[in-house]
Parts: structure tokens; sequence; C-alpha cells
């Protein structure tokens, strides 16, 4: 097993570092340039969107099929050869003459991209030792934020010096530098035992996991709030690109900076939460966004920075106690559990911009914010349900315990 602290520890986890960042760089990596996606394609914001939104889709759903597959055969060699895969396709995305090529390749990328994702907390968990998991996890997470962030913000002064074909060729060759580290410093399986492919049962936990209220209530939230945070940062490029702003791509791909308020959230959500309910921090994370929303309403750029801010830090607030709350549920399976969680958060992200377009095209920056606070309405309803869920354990246990 990998012990805290030692060579092999941290030779590893940077190793699932490394690959995080290459995942998520390359996932959002058109979002800073969706304007000049759209003016060059000459397609709607809402085709110019669906370069973000479908790998989104591909990935999530993808998700599914890693998992079971990789039981079987083996979780590195599964996360090698896709990396390797979404770094060809990152190459040929450079070079496609038509939009609907575009397309392709990237829901493409999102097939291969699900591979690492969905397989390096289960390599994690498999490998190493009880006292390193919590840390290992929380450094490899940290690599999904800074991935964000170093892609939108690599592509949108990549494409303002030179041009978006540019910035696909130089993330192709970063994605390979990336592969390539990963390949010599993830030290192969050890503690991997093979399990026989059962597709049967996995699809029987995954309908178990659907009809469990409280598992769902966590699913809805986790989708809901990532399908409007997508959106609103899609939507915010377009804002900004256009007067009274026309701030340049590469400003625009420095604003997706802002996620560094996801770091500090998503930490301390989880601490607050041994103090508080979960619910309570689903309560405040809402709030939070409510907050950001109404911020960027003044309409000047601090504003729209601050809420920005506040919508990333709500929202990894929330996210992270909703992804506790299905972990920390007694159920069979929980593996498939959390993997459904995830599944329905990729989900509603690649749908996020698809609710937000009419609210776009009718009221711009004030639609947008209405259309999510609407989504914030019903996430709030499924918070309070939170509530009366943990009531009701309490009640039950205290009951327990005076029969005793």
């Amino acid at each position: 097993m990998i012990e805290l602290r030692t060579k092999e520890f941290w030779q590893t986890t940077i190793a699932l570092s490394i690959g995080s960042l290459f995942i998520f760089a390359n996932v959002y990596f058109t979002q800073p340039i969706l304007p000049i996606l759209a003016e060059e394609f000459a397609v709607s914001t809402l085709a110019a969107n669906m370069t973000v939104s479908l790998v989104i889709l591909a990935l999530g759903l993808s998700l599914v099929f890693y998992g079971p597959f990789s039981d079987s055969v083996g979780r590195r060699g599964i996360m090698i050869v896709t990396m390797a895969l979404a770094t060809i396709t990152t190459f040929i995305a450079a070079f496609v003459p038509t939009f609907e090529l575009f397309i392709v390749v990237r829901v493409l990328q999102g097939v291969f991209l699900a591979g690492l994702p969905s397989l390096a907390v289960a390599y994690i968990g498999e490998e190493y030792s009880k006292r390193a998991l919590s840390l290992a996890i929380g450094i490899y997470i940290s690599g999904n934020t800074i991935g964000g962030m170093f892609g939108r913000a690599f592509s949108g002064i990549l494409t303002d010096l030179i041009s978006w074909r540019f910035a696909f060729m130089a993330m192709g060759f970063v994605s390979l530098i990336c592969l390539i580290f990963f390949i010599v410093l993830l030290r192969p399986s050890k503690q991997f035992v093979s399990k026989k492919f059962n597709w049967k049962g996995i699809f029987k936990d995954y309908r178990s996991h659907l009809w469990n209220r409280e598992l769902r209530l966590a699913y809805l939230i986790g989708g809901l709030h990532f399908g409007i945070f997508v959106g609103h940062f899609s939507y915010v490029t377009f804002l900004l690109s256009r007067p009274p702003y026309q701030l340049p791509a590469s400003l625009i791909g420095l604003l997706f900076l802002t996620y560094i308020a996801g770091t500090i959230s998503s930490p301390l959500s989880g601490k607050l939460a041994t103090k508080w309910s979960k619910s309570t921090c689903i309560e405040i994370g809402i709030a939070v966004m409510v907050v950001g929303f109404l911020l960027t309403l003044i309409g000047t750029i601090p504003a729209v920075i601050g809420g920005l801010l506040l919508n990333c830090f709500g929202f990894f607030f929330a996210h992270s106690t909703a992804s506790a709350w299905v972990s920390s549920r007694p159920v069979s399976a929980k593996a498939s559990a959390t993997g459904l969680y995830l599944i329905f958060y990729y989900i509603g992200g690649s749908i996020g911009p698809l609710y937000l377009e009419p609210f776009w095209m009718v009221f711009q920056r004030n639609g947008i914010v209405l259309g999510s606070m609407i989504i914030l309405g019903i996430t709030a309803i499924l918070g309070i349900q939170m509530r009366n869920v943990e009531q009701q354990r309490n009640w039950a246990d205290l009951n327990r315990v005076e029969n005793l």
C-alpha cells in the first residue's frame, strides 16, 4: 500500500493530479472563446455552447461504462489509453474545416476524457493506505479546479495572441507532455483484483439508487446547480465580448481564475458539515449563489467578477456537501451510488446552456439571472426536503436509544 507522505505517495499523487489537470483543461478549453467560435463558424450562441455542453454530456454518459469495465481489466491501462486518445483528438480539433466535424471531435474527446475521472478515485481507494487516502483525494480534486482554470486562461490568451486553432495545437502538446509524465510517475496497480463483468448487477444497483429518495435529492441538487453554473459562465463570455465591455478573449479567459474560490469553499464545507447539518450547508451554498447572481446585475466589471467569485464559492460549497451526502447514506453499492451522482452532475452541466438559452435570447443578462434564480428556488425546496430527512433520522435514532 502507498503510505502517507512517502516518496511513492507524492510521485503517484502528482501523477493523478497532472492527469486531472489534463482532463479538465481540455473539457473547458473552448469556454472563453465561444464568441470567437460562433463568429468563425457563423453559428448561434447555443450552437457554440455545444462545444462545451456535448463534451460534458459525453463525459457524463461514459462514466456508466468505464467503472465496470475497469473492474475486469484494471484502472491504469484504461486511464493511459483514454488520455492518449484524448490527446490525439485535441490535435485533430485544430484542423477540422467545419463546425459539424468540430462538434464530432469534441464529443469523442468527452468520451475519452471520461476515462481518468471515472477511475482515479477507485485507483486511490485500492492502492493507498487509509491514512493516505483523504489527502491523496484532496490533492487530486484540486487538480480539477486548477485544470479548469488553466485550460480556459490558456485558450483565451493564445487565441488572442495568434488564433484558436493554434491554441488547440499548443494544448495538444501540453496534453502530450502531461501524458508522458503520467505514464512515468503512475505506478502499476499492485492491489487490483479482477472481477467478473456483471452488467445486470450494475444496472440493478443503479435502479435501486434512483428509487432511493434520499439519494435522488442530492442527485437533483448536484445536476441542477452544475447546469446553471456552466451555463452562467458560458453566457458571461458572450456578455463581456460585446459592447459596452468588448473584452478580448485573453481577459475573458482570466475571469475563470475566479474558480479559486471553489478551492477554498470545498474543504470549508467539509469542516462545517461536521458542526452543522448537511442540509444547512447546502442552503448556505444556495444563499451565496443567489447573492452572486444578484451582484452581476449591477453590470460593472468589478461587480461581475465579485458575482462570479461568490457563485464559485457557493456552487462548490453546495456541490461538496451534496457529494458527501451521497457517500454518507447507509446504502449498498456505494461506488455506483457516487458514480450516479457524477452522471447526474455532468448531464446537468451539459443541459444548463440549453435551458438558459431562451432566457438569454429574450432578456440577455437579466434573463440568465432569472433562469438561474428559478433553479435555485427549486434546489432550495429540495434542501428543505433534505432537512426533513435529517430530522426524521434524528427522531428515529433518538427513539431507538430510548427503547434500548
